[in-house]
């Protein structure tokens, strides 16, 4: 088992990441001395798989658990389907001595989370992600939230687990098209702090592809470590923080006009990574032929690089970036990138630039200011 520590002072906590963990959960929650009551809160796919395994686990290391199962899929991530939560635990008498479980991916993580974080002004929580999204992104550093119809965590809150959970055999169950998708965030750190990640990607991706364990926990830890990195040095994303938002403005954009079916967030995320890409190269300096390889990557993942819009749906592109959390005075900052490894925030684009890095046809259509 490779741990690595998320430095915040007094709650500094701990990722742990190998095979076999789930069996190790109760112990876990044991050592950090949490209530004796909890609630697991998963999805209808990840239950039929986990459920069982990890409130026995709960059960022999002397908690008693409720389980609540919420639908599958980023729909899901609703005020509605956190109302159902609050009355699940309302019902069963959750304390503020007790704790929440999320069990699944980044869906249930951010809602589960935030569930934790409101629910009597906030109690504990742990995340144990199943997804290779959540374990190398979405389950580290405390943001969790919900949708509304207008975009993407448009509400949520900071809150950490006391731990992290990442059990690298619930890995082997994911469709290969999830899998893929988490792939996206690993090469996203690549690009905004590690060259030598980036490279190693390039060479190793068959392998992680294939899932091979070593090289498959190498990078996962990788991927926390700098996770762990940016958020000790930032928690609440007043600066440096910000890079982990490359590709996200326009990913997010391209989920809220889809209704959050049509895209994986990691698919998503691939197309605007690329398209941020060909914007760092004409107004960051990226080199050209650092464009290519970024694009070159994704492609040979098997993610998508591009996408087709018709006039009305950028018209609600532009809607949904325009209400991006990103935004400051009507303007969206981007995160672009200099080099692979080095990006800078803060940087303002102009409509014409974003059309033009999504291949987006030139239109008279009357756009929001700032876009």
């Amino acid at each position: 088992m490779r741990t690595v520590k998320v430095p915040l002072a007094d709650r500094t906590y701990p990722i742990h990441i190998g095979a076999g963990l789930l069996a190790d959960l109760g112990k876990h929650c044991a050592h950090q001395k949490l209530g004796q009551r909890c609630v697991v809160i998963s999805d209808t796919t990840v239950a039929r798989r986990y459920r069982k395994p990890a409130l026995a686990s709960l059960k022999a290391a002397g908690f008693a658990p409720v389980f609540i199962s919420q639908p599958a899929g980023e729909q899901a991530k609703t005020l509605k389907n956190v109302q159902a939560c609050y009355d699940q635990l309302a019902k069963h008498r959750i304390e503020r001595g007790s704790f929440v479980v999320a069990l699944g991916g980044g869906v249930v993580g951010d809602m589960a989370g935030f569930v934790a974080a409101t629910y009597l002004r906030g109690i504990d929580f742990v995340q144990v992600p199943t997804t290779l999204l959540a374990q190398v992104d979405s389950s580290v550093g405390g943001k969790v939230g919900v949708n509304l119809a207008a975009g993407k965590n448009l509400v949520g809150a900071f809150h950490q687990p006391k731990f992290v959970l990442c059990d690298l055999d619930t890995l082997r169950t994911l469709p290969a098209r999830e899998f893929r998708a988490g792939l996206a965030e690993v090469i996203k750190y690549g690009i905004i702090y590690d060259a030598k990640l980036f490279t190693r990607l390039e060479r190793d991706l068959p392998k992680l592809l294939q899932q091979h364990p070593a090289t498959l926990a190498a990078v996962i830890a990788r991927c926390c470590q700098i996770k762990a990195a940016v958020v000790g040095l930032d928690e609440n994303e007043t600066g440096l923080r910000a890079i982990l938002n490359f590709g996200h403005t326009l990913g997010h954009g391209l989920e809220a006009i889809s209704k959050y079916g049509k895209y994986l967030h990691g698919e998503a995320i691939s197309i605007g990574q690329v398209a941020a890409a060909r914007i760092s190269q004409a107004q960051a300096g990226l080199p050209a032929k650092d464009t290519a390889r970024i694009t070159a990557l994704f492609k040979n993942t098997g993610l998508p690089t591009s996408v087709k819009l018709t006039l009305a749906q950028t018209k609600r592109l532009f809607t949904a970036i325009q209400l991006d959390k990103k935004v400051t005075a009507g303007q969206i900052n981007f995160v672009l990138a200099k080099k692979i490894g080095q990006v800078l925030t803060g940087q303002k684009v102009q409509p014409a630039q974003i059309r033009q890095s999504l291949n987006l046809q030139p239109s008279t259509l009357n756009l929001p200011n700032g876009c």
